[in-house]
């Protein structure tokens, strides 16, 4: 991998990340932008003790462009994108609209192809480990900014989901507290290690490899439905050697997850039949806090879950869900992983 570091014309980073090592990127962004207005500021909440972040600043942000104007491809001859080469393999870029920014955090867009149309289910292997050592290399980056306490690097696909960009790419919040979710799995965490001595997140994946809700199973990571599923459609792929964040992976591990991973977004394509459109999800890298207690006991690993619940129907989060946090699934964890192993790959 091959990594050039230059800044746009609004002095925001762009990372290029590139697969050859005798790749040249030297194009200058020529567009007149002024300097980025950001308003983001983090609230807390008394009763709940949740970090809340106000940024009234993206409500102007890019929102479905036509593909001809879209801002994540290369830039071409009389169209000028935050990409200034004319291709690129993966580009990383601050967001001009962030959620978090300056002592609230950062936030990056990570772009996956500079091919518009793809999916990262279209990636090739190679281009995949490409992401992989983005995410990687992001994560080592970020976590040494002394206000980031947790890096969340995640992609939203479909419509449904809410993307307001068609351009296959995800995004990493740089979080300068730790996630009320994670902050949860520390907590249950340390109950168990109290409890039994052993730890809660390898006797997780324990249980799990045994049970039929297996969905992928390779020497270094497994794929599985998990007891409690949330979403109706719901896999974590966690690696079988534990390791705190993406920076932990060794060179197994990251030769294996393409293939793995690549198959499982295939099949979350396939789950609703032919003729549907591509299935929308959110794929979520959960990593541990960098400084919080009981970091070593965390364990890296991927989330990956759809809204919709079957063939034109979606999974909303109405009164239990958003008012209680009580979700309420209609598909069977048994009969989803079931599914997800019925449209396998040939």
């Amino acid at each position: 991998m091959k990594k050039t570091v230059t800044r746009l014309a609004d002095g925001r980073d762009l990372i290029y990340y590139d697969s050859r090592d005798d790749a040249v990127r030297d194009a200058v962004d020529r567009r007149p932008l002024g300097p980025v207005a950001t308003t983001s500021e983090i609230r807390q909440d008394a009763l709940l003790g949740d970090a809340v972040a106000i940024a009234s600043h993206r409500q102007g942000r890019t929102y479905h462009p036509p593909a001809d104007e879209c801002p994540l491809c290369p830039s071409r001859e009389g169209r000028l994108s935050e990409i200034p080469d004319s291709a690129y393999d993966v580009a990383v870029f601050e967001n001009r609209f962030p959620s978090l920014a300056g002592d609230s955090g950062r936030c990056e867009v990570v772009c996956f192809t500079s091919d518009h149309d793809a999916s990262f289910a279209d990636l090739t292997e190679e281009q995949a480990a490409l992401v992989l050592d983005a995410w990687t290399d992001r994560t080592a980056e970020l976590a040494e900014l002394p206000q980031v306490e947790q890096v969340f690097p995640f992609e939203n696909r479909g419509a449904e989901i809410g993307v307001t960009l068609g351009h296959p790419h995800g995004q990493i919040y740089a979080y300068p507290f730790v996630t009320p979710r994670s902050a949860l799995m520390l907590r249950n965490v340390e109950r168990h290690r109290a409890e039994t001595g052993r730890n809660l997140f390898e006797d997780v994946v324990e249980r799990e490899s045994g049970s039929g809700r297996v969905v992928l199973d390779g020497e270094h990571w497994v794929a599985f439905v998990p007891y409690a599923a949330h979403w109706p459609y719901e896999v974590h792929l966690y690696p079988r050697r534990r390791v705190t964040d993406l920076r932990g992976l060794d060179d197994a591990q990251r030769a294996e997850f393409p293939r793995l991973y690549l198959e499982l977004l295939k099949r979350f394509d396939r789950i609703f039949g032919e003729g549907e459109p591509r299935t929308p999800y959110i794929a979520a890298w959960h990593q541990a806090p960098f400084r919080a207690p009981g970091r070593e006991d965390f364990a890296l690993h991927l989330e990956l879950f759809t809204i919709r619940r079957t063939s034109g129907k979606l999974k909303f989060l109405a009164g239990s869900e958003s008012g209680m946090s009580v979700f309420i699934n209609d598909v069977p964890p048994e009969a989803a992983a079931e599914r997800l192993r019925e449209v396998a790959s040939e």
